[in-house]
């Protein structure tokens, strides 16, 4: 294969979320599974609830990122397939008809591509736009309930659609950052559909299911039946309040309190079985603080109660309450609090699993890549692939390597979720200390490298 036909087949996706900024890129190998050629992931400062707050910052954050990604694929990036979620996500339904003057030649794609072009000239709100338009069911004349009518012959064409709209501001602001960055957009999908091409099984699809991405800022919900997004919908919060949350009802700094949540937080307090004590130090010698395990737990699990409660809601306002035959799916950073899946399950009454982004990952991906928090931008990328790799150059050239650098998650990147202040690294110490009086029987305190790997915000 040639250099140029290789940079030809790469493709590039761009997450921008709130608390990261991933750049990923890779090609579909002979067997049609995704080979990631590099990644680079930086922490994201100029999004809050997926929607850009701080152009410079994000623009420098999108930079980074992609010129990690470039060094570890041995490519020029120039072209991007840029993610967009956000509480400004909205999503109604609407019905279409095309009436066909002959009936004797048979439905074609043009005539479906009609009615879904006419989709787009709804009225919308002022300020909003058309992201994506969904065919639901078909009916040919008075034959309904049909998934392909091509190649069907009839005079009245109808069909149901699931409109997905945004705010045209916050898509330009998104557009205006990567452009700033010196990249150009190929185009712009919904993440919660990205994380379903990525997490999701064709039968899960098909039985019906409800994906939850719970992100930093927001969390996403998409729900499919017969293979079609039948709904989606955008809770404009995620793990960052459950941060708050553990910060106020702690009263404990921000970064203690993700620590806390990433090394000690569970969603299920009845779980926790050796009730630790986390001894938190004061500041210039002020008195230290102690927190229970399971007080941690409570404050955590009533926060992804409520999250939940907003989750069954959709579900009953998609009218498919009945019809999740494959449950629940959790992804993203959040999805990877202890015992999440069972809140999830005994809270919703769904069967749930944490998805994990490896359904389509060729043999040999990276471990890090396993992870929920990968879950959008590798379904970025298969989105992309599957879509749009044909039409566009992502690359400009083909760099030889010339050192034994492997390609995929560097160093720099490993460190990409690692708060790097020493002095909140030695700031919490564990020892084990003689049973107490009163409420507990043992009693634990921090040791120093309970936190010297805990990543930053990665849920």
């Amino acid at each position: 294969m040639s250099e140029q036909t290789k940079t030809r087949n790469i493709a590039v996706a761009l997450d921008i979320g709130t608390t990261k900024v991933c750049a990923i890129a890779g090609h579909t190998n002979e067997y049609g599974k995704l080979e990631i050629l590099g990644v680079g992931t930086v922490r994201s400062e100029g999004v809050s609830r997926g929607v850009v707050s701080n152009i410079d910052k994000t623009v420098k954050a999108i930079r980074e990122a992609v010129d990690i990604a470039e060094k570890n694929a041995k490519v020029k990036i120039k072209v991007v397939h840029v993610g967009i979620a956000g509480q400004h996500i909205k999503s109604l339904h609407h019905h279409g008809l095309l009436v066909r003057h002959d009936s004797n030649t048979e439905i074609s794609q043009d005539d479906i591509d009609k009615l879904i072009k006419d989709m787009y000239k709804l009225v919308l709100p002022p300020g909003d736009k058309i992201l994506h338009v969904v065919p639901q069911e078909y009916t040919v004349d008075d034959e309904q309930d049909i998934f392909d009518p091509i190649g069907m012959s009839g005079v009245r064409l109808e069909a149901n659609f699931h409109i997905i709209t945004g705010q045209i501001s916050a898509s330009k602001n998104i557009l205006r950052c990567v452009e700033k960055a010196g990249l150009e957009v190929a185009d712009v999908t919904l993440e919660p559909i990205a994380s379903a091409a990525s997490v999701l099984s064709d039968e899960e699809k098909e039985a019906g299911v409800v994906l939850v991405d719970i992100g930093g800022g927001t969390t996403d919900i998409t729900i499919f039946k017969d293979g079609i997004i039948r709904h989606t919908c955008v809770i404009p919060f995620g793990g960052n309040v459950v941060t708050k949350d553990i910060r106020e009802g702690c009263t404990v700094m921000m970064d203690q309190a993700e620590k806390l949540k990433v090394k000690f937080g569970s969603a299920m307090a009845d779980e926790i079985t050796d009730n630790r004590i986390i001894t938190i130090p004061g500041f210039k010698g002020r008195e230290h603080k102690e927190i229970s395990e399971k007080n941690l737990a409570r404050i955590i699990q009533a926060r992804m109660e409520e999250i939940f409660d907003y989750v069954l809601w959709e579900i009953r306002r998609s009218g498919y309450e009945n019809k999740m035959i494959a449950g629940m799916v959790l992804t993203g950073g959040g999805s990877l609090l202890k015992h999440i899946d069972l809140l999830a399950e005994y809270h919703t009454g769904l069967p749930t699993r944490v998805g994990q982004p490896i359904e389509h990952l060729a043999h040999g991906y990276s471990s890090q890549l396993a992870s929920p928090v990968y879950s959008t931008a590798v379904g970025l990328l298969k989105h992309t692939i599957d879509n749009l790799a044909s039409k566009t150059s992502y690359v400009e050239e083909w760099i030889r390597k010339t050192d034994e650098t492997k390609s995929g998650i560097s160093a720099k990147e490993d460190a990409a979720f690692v708060n790097d202040d020493p002095e909140m690294e030695e700031e919490m110490t564990e020892t084990e200390e003689k049973p107490k009086k009163g409420l507990f029987n043992k009693l634990f305190t921090l040791t120093k490298d309970f936190f010297e790997t805990v990543p930053d915000s990665e849920f």
